[in-house]
């Protein structure tokens, strides 16, 4: 997408009103011009009465440049969700909900925490890249917070601490992409999933004793995977990894909680990933966005009830 704002001023500049917004927002969505989503066709006719609202020249089928996207049938304004966004894509911390309330004036809470749960949704493309090459694995755990914000268990055991596999691919020396998952325990069953989830066929897997725990599965022979030990260097990349983690969750308002655990581990890896391009990371986010199907606020929570 062209002319990205590289800072704050240059984002109001860039997007000051809806119509710039719902511009930007229709390229985002059919970067080839317009298509139809219920027959696929390529001509329509713009509704004068309604903003943004398109008519298919084929089948009749009305559509709006949010429907059926994240944003689908949000009352609020677009300038709000591409502020929202540009603030969560690019500042290293993001932003929390009752922040996001405050800056943009919100009328509640509720609706300031569902801005950044479909936010943190749209940070996770379905069809992403797997890692490859030489990957670094391993496994940390994360102290959980209760709803007042105290830390629970005793922190020298796994009673209140929430099981984090986490992984880095190591090029020329340095950080590449990450992923992260929360898992309900450290068997055999969750590594392999862990690894068929997020690896390429063929990547050399770069760990440390903890994973001869799971040959009951063959992962040491699994030929999808050459698992290999960290040597006398140990696991670097992944720890420097789960120490900025550690850091980062610091800043979350009232700390991890298990309940929506992996949305925030999601954050964290997208603005990670993202570290090198700040700027692009806010047209990444609203592609994905415009992509992702509807969400309610009764599906996000159960979902991250399940979790």
């Amino acid at each position: 997408m062209p002319d990205l704002p590289r800072s704050l001023s240059e984002f109001e500049q860039r997007f000051g009103d809806e119509t710039a917004c719902a511009e930007y927002l229709a390229a985002a969505r059919w970067p080839d011009g317009f298509v139809c989503p219920a027959c696929g066709g390529a001509k329509a006719w713009r509704f004068d009465s309604e903003p943004w609202t398109y008519q298919c020249a084929r089948c009749g089928h009305q559509t709006s440049v949010t429907a059926g996207t994240i944003m689908h049938k949000s009352r609020l304004p677009l300038t709000t969700w591409f502020w929202a966004a540009y603030v969560l894509a690019t500042q290293p911390n993001g932003i929390s909900a009752l922040q996001l309330q405050h800056e943009l004036g919100l009328g509640s809470y509720k609706t300031a925490w569902l801005l950044c749960a479909k936010l943190r949704r749209s940070m996770v493309v379905a069809d992403r890249t797997s890692l490859s090459g030489i990957v670094e694995i391993d496994k940390t755990e994360i102290t959980c917070h209760g709803k007042n914000g105290s830390m629970t268990g005793d922190g020298r055991s796994r009673d209140g601490k929430m099981l984090v596999f986490g992984a880095v691919e190591v090029q020329d020396l340095r950080l590449g992409r990450i992923r992260l998952s929360a898992v309900p325990d450290y068997s055999a069953t969750s590594v392999h999933a862990f690894l068929v989830a997020n690896l390429a066929p063929g990547a050399t897997v770069r760990t440390d004793e903890w994973l001869g725990d799971c040959s009951a599965l063959g992962i040491n022979h699994d030929p999808q995977f050459n698992v290999v030990a960290a040597g006398r260097n140990g696991l670097h990349y992944i720890r420097r990894v789960f120490s900025d983690l550690e850091i980062w969750a610091l800043s979350v308002p009232h700390g991890l909680r298990r309940k929506h655990l992996q949305s925030y581990l999601d954050e964290f890896v997208f603005r990670f990933n993202s570290r090198r391009t700040r700027d692009a990371a806010f047209s990444a986010l609203l592609g994905i966005a415009a992509a992702q199907p509807p969400v309610t606020y009764k599906m996000l929570v159960s979902q991250g009830a399940a979790a």
